[in-house]
């Protein structure tokens, strides 16, 4: 039971939306030269778009019995919130472009979007893990960004997806493929548009 409660606690404390809200600004904090309001500016234009408006959605449609709750399990519920996160993450990105945002903090919102999209494909099919996906991606991002060391932060993603499949929201495989795809999708984008 123990074990239990832990992973709900790890699944809640690095839900994508989570992730998705602080990796932003860690972004913007490089991108603008360590300046506190441009990044508290940059971060939030995307965290918003991107975490807090389809979040608002999600929960609301699970408020309504649309899905069966803000992590939308049922494989079959997923698109619909994930296409409303894609629409708002392109809007999110136009304010970016249209406000001359810094090239990283473009790049991240791009290769958020990228990894969204695929998410989305393979969701039609396959229950792919988001919370390993973001996760990971995140953590390649970081890395690329700040160094090599950050590459520690895998060891979370390891912790999120044993969270995921203590819950038994998804199989080893599941999580597997997610804390891949999420860097390879992500991170590759990432990098080439930096």
């Amino acid at each position: 039971m123990r074990g239990v409660r832990a992973a709900k606690a790890v699944t809640e404390v690095c839900s994508p939306a989570v992730v998705v809200f602080l990796l932003p600004v860690a972004v913007a904090w490089q991108a603008t030269g360590y300046r506190v309001l441009p990044t508290i500016g940059w971060g939030l234009v995307v965290a918003v778009f991107t975490s807090v408006l389809p979040m608002v959605f999600i929960v609301r449609g699970a408020r309504r019995g649309r899905w069966d709750g803000h992590h939308v399990r049922d494989r079959e519920h997923r698109f619909v919130p994930l296409m409303v996160a894609l629409g708002s993450g392109v809007a999110g990105l136009v304010v970016l472009l249209a406000g001359h945002a810094p090239q990283d903090v473009v790049a991240l919102a791009a290769s958020m979007l990228v990894t969204l999209a695929v998410c989305i494909l393979i969701t039609r099919w396959w229950k792919v893990s988001l919370h390993t996906t973001v996760a990971g991606g995140a953590a390649a991002t970081i890395a690329l960004l700040y160094g090599p060391a950050w590459l520690a932060l895998f060891l979370l993603v390891a912790l999120i997806g044993w969270s995921r499949v203590v819950l038994t929201d998804h199989t080893v495989t599941q999580v597997v493929a997610g804390a891949l795809l999420g860097p390879v999708s992500g991170g590759a984008v990432f990098l080439l548009l930096r």
